[in-house]
C-alpha cells in the first residue's frame, strides 16, 4: 500500500518510465481516472457503514503495514455517519495496539494496550525509520483523499460546478489501485503520470478476507478503502450536507419574506 501513497502525495519519488512505456513524466500521456459511483456522492447523498468498514479492514490488513492515520482515533470508528462499528468492537481494536506512554513515576515511557481516545499509532518509531526500511518516508493517509486530486479535461470540469462532483480524490485512489495493468511489470501504472511508480501493486484479489458475502476483488477493494479514506479525510460530510440543506431552506424562507415585506411597504406608492 505504500506504492498508493506515493503515487498519491509524492510524485517525486516516482522513476523516468522507459519510453516504450509510455512516455516519460513530462509527456503526461497518463488516462483520466473514469468517474466513480458513490453513495457519499451529492447533496443527498451518505456514507455506507458497511463499505466503511470494508475499507477499514483493507487499511488494517494492508494500508497500515506502511502508512500512518494520525488524525483518526479509535473511538471514531464509533461514529453512526460513519464505520458505525460498537462500542465493544472499538475497546476490542484498540487493546490490540500498544501505545507509548508515560513518563511513570521513575520518569520512563512504557507501553499500554490501546484505548478508544487513542489515535492509530504509527507501525514506525519516527520518518527515519520509515525511510531506512523503506527508501522513502510513506505518507499518512488521514487526508489523502481530499489532498490528491486529477485535473479534469475540458468540458467536465464546468459541469462539475453544476453537479457538485467533488469525489475526484476517491475515483483516483480507486484508478491507481486498478491501473496496474503490464502484467510483466508491478511498477507500470496507466494512471500515474510517467507511469511509473517506485512500488509494486499493493493489492490483488483474495487479499483480503471480508465476513459480509462483498466480493474479495481488487475492484471491490480499490471502492471499499478508498471510501473509508474520504470518509478519515472529511468525517462530519453527512452533517456539513445537512447543515448546508437547512440553510439554503431558510434562505428561500427569508427571500419570500423579503418579497412580500417590500411589496407591502411599497403598495401604497404609485407606480409599484
Amino acid at each position: 500500500m505504500f506504492a498508493l501513497g506515493v503515487a498519491l502525495a509524492a510524485p517525486v519519488f516516482a522513476a523516468q518510465s522507459d519510453s516504450s512505456q509510455g512516455g516519460g513524466i513530462g509527456s503526461e500521456t497518463h488516462a483520466v481516472p473514469a468517474r466513480q459511483s458513490w453513495t457519499f456522492a451529492g447533496p443527498f447523498g451518505k456514507f455506507d457503514p458497511e463499505q466503511l468498514q470494508r475499507g477499514f479492514k483493507v487499511y488494517h490488513d494492508v494500508c497500515s503495514n506502511c502508512h500512518s492515520l494520525k488524525l483518526v482515533a479509535f473511538r471514531d470508528l464509533a461514529d453512526p455517519e460513519g464505520p458505525d462499528f460498537s462500542e465493544g468492537q472499538v475497546k476490542a481494536l484498540a487493546a490490540t495496539y500498544k501505545i507509548e506512554d508515560g513518563p511513570n513515576d521513575a520518569g520512563q515511557m512504557f507501553e499500554r494496550p490501546g484505548r478508544p481516545s487513542d489515535h492509530f499509532p504509527w507501525v514506525f518509531a519516527n520518518p527515519e525509520a520509515a525511510k531506512a526500511a523503506l527508501g522513502a518516508v510513506p505518507p499518512d493517509m488521514s487526508l489523502l483523499a481530499k489532498a490528491r486530486t486529477y485535473p479534469r479535461p475540458f468540458p467536465l470540469f464546468l459541469f462539475d460546478a453544476f453537479t457538485q462532483y467533488q469525489e475526484t480524490g476517491p475515483d483516483y485512489i480507486v484508478a491507481i489501485l486498478n491501473g496496474y495493468t503490464h502484467p510483466g511489470d508491478d511498477h507500470w501504472n496507466l494512471y500515474f503520470p510517467g507511469h511509473t511508480i517506485a512500488m509494486p501493486r499493493p493489492l490483488k484479489d483474495g487479499a483480503v478476507q471480508y465476513t459480509d458475502g462483498a466480493p474479495q476483488t481488487l475492484t471491490q477493494y480499490s471502492r471499499d478503502v478508498a471510501a473509508f479514506l474520504y470518509w478519515a479525510a472529511e468525517p462530519k460530510l453527512d452533517e456539513r450536507k445537512q447543515m448546508g440543506m437547512r440553510v439554503i431552506a431558510f434562505l428561500i424562507v427569508f427571500a419570500g419574506l423579503l418579497y412580500f415585506t417590500k411589496r407591502r411597504i411599497w403598495a401604497g406608492v404609485a407606480g409599484h
